[in-house]
């Protein structure tokens, strides 16, 4: 098993093909994106179905990198959230072939 970065980024779903350009621009070959059915922030508990942002819903963008990669590309990330609703996790994780990533 080798160390990864498992980044996560929630954010509204009109950014997706942005979000999906910076992770290619960065390099990032592979990453899942899923729709976000509801959840609970500082404005309270919210739906897909509720009016939460102008793109109506949230999507969850899931890629796994390598440690070294962390760095730039939450650099390149951070301008496309700067002024959009979103947040960024970033965890330890491990995977079986390191040269995928």
């Amino acid at each position: 098993m080798f160390e990864a970065k498992r980044v996560e980024i929630i954010i509204e779903a009109v950014m997706e093909r942005q979000i999906s350009a910076v992770l290619t621009k960065s390099d990032v070959t592979g990453f899942t994106i899923l729709p976000v059915l509801g959840g609970s922030g500082r404005s309270g508990h919210w739906t897909r179905e509720g009016n939460i942002s102008r793109a109506q819903g949230m999507i969850s963008v899931i890629c796994l990198i390598a440690p070294a990669r962390l760095q730039p590309l939450l650099e390149a990330i951070f301008p496309v959230l700067d002024e959009h609703i979103g947040v960024v996790s970033v965890s330890d994780t491990h995977v079986l072939r390191a040269e995928r990533f």
